[in-house]
C-alpha cells in the first residue's frame, strides 16, 4: 500500500454501526441521483436487463457477483447504476462494491471518506494482483457480495480502442471460494454525458445504450486449470481472455443496436 493512501476501512471484524450508517446515506443518495439521470435527463435503452436483475435478486446464497464493464467516462459508475429498480439502489447490501483508483479518488482525506462510504475501494495502479485492495476484493467475493470492475484499468477515451484487460479481474474469479456468477456488459455514449474536458459537469439529453451479456460460467474452467495444476498466472491470464473475448464481442453488437436506436431515427 503506498504511503500516502491510509486504508480508509473499518475493521470488519468489530463493530462498525455508525460507519454504517454514513455509508448507507452515501449510497442511497447517489443511487437517487443516477437514476434520476438515467430515467429523466437521458435518452437510455438498455438490452438484456432481466439478466443482471436476475442476477441480483436470485443468486444463490454467498455466490458473489462480479460484473464487468467498458470504461469511457468518470461518471460510469454510478450513473450506469440507475438502469436496477428502487429497491436495489436504496439497499447498500446489495449494492455494489467498486475499485477506483487512489491517485484520483483517495488523494483527500474527504474524498477517499466519501469514496469509502459509497462502497468503493482503492486500487494502486502498478502495484499488481497481489497488492492489499486486491486481497480485500477476494474477501468481499468470499461473502458474497456483488463487486464491479473496469478491467480495462482507466478511462478509454478511444472508444475505438479496446485495451487489454487487466489480470485483476482474473484473480478475483480464479480465487473466489465460490465460483462467482460472472456477468460482462458493454454501453455507448457515457463519454457524451461527461466529456473528458472542462467544464467537468454531467450533461443531460445524452443517448445512450446498454447491452448486458449472457453470464460467463467459469465452473468448469476452474475446475480444469486446478486439475491440470496450472500456475496461478496461467488461470488468471486464461480466465481474463474469456472475458476479452466476451466484451469484444458484446462491443460489435451494442455499437449496431447504438446505431439502430439512436442513428437512424
Amino acid at each position: 500500500m503506498p504511503l500516502d493512501l491510509q486504508w480508509p476501512f473499518p475493521d470488519f471484524n468489530k463493530p462498525y454501526r455508525l460507519w454504517q450508517m454514513r455509508s448507507s446515506l452515501v449510497v442511497c443518495a447517489v443511487g437517487m441521483w443516477s437514476k434520476i439521470m438515467i430515467d429523466w435527463f437521458n435518452n437510455v435503452k438498455v438490452y438484456n436487463r432481466e439478466v443482471l436483475i436476475k442476477a441480483l435478486d436470485g443468486r444463490p446464497q454467498r455466490t458473489p457477483l462480479v460484473t464487468v464493464s467498458n470504461h469511457h467516462s468518470c461518471v460510469d459508475d454510478p450513473i450506469l447504476w440507475g438502469i436496477l429498480d428502487w429497491h436495489h439502489l436504496l439497499n447498500p447490501k446489495v449494492m455494489r462494491w467498486s475499485a477506483a483508483a487512489h491517485d484520483i479518488c483517495f488523494t483527500r482525506k474527504w474524498h477517499a471518506s466519501f469514496f469509502a462510504h459509497g462502497k468503493t475501494f482503492p486500487l494502486c495502479r502498478g502495484e499488481g494482483v497481489y497488492q492489499w485492495a486486491m486481497d480485500f476484493c477476494v474477501n468481499l467475493a468470499n461473502a458474497g457480495n456483488w463487486i464491479h470492475f473496469f478491467p480495462e484499468g482507466k478511462v478509454n477515451l478511444m472508444n475505438k480502442e479496446f485495451h487489454r484487460l487487466k489480470w485483476g479481474v482474473g484473480r478475483l474469479i480464479t480465487e473466489s471460494k465460490n465460483c462467482p456468477l460472472v456477468i460482462p456488459f458493454w454501453h455507448i455514449g457515457m463519454d457524451e454525458v461527461l466529456p473528458n474536458k472542462k467544464p467537468y459537469i454531467p450533461r443531460i439529453g445524452k443517448d445512450i445504450t446498454v447491452l448486458i451479456g449472457d453470464p460467463v460460467n467459469f465452473k468448469s474452467v476452474r475446475e480444469k486449470l486446478k486439475k491440470e495444476k496450472q500456475p496461478a498466472m496461467v488461470q488468471r491470464k486464461l480466465i481474463t481472455d474469456i472475458l476479452q473475448e466476451e466484451l469484444g464481442r458484446l462491443k460489435h453488437q451494442a455499437e449496431q443496436l447504438h446505431y439502430q436506436t439512436f442513428c437512424l431515427r
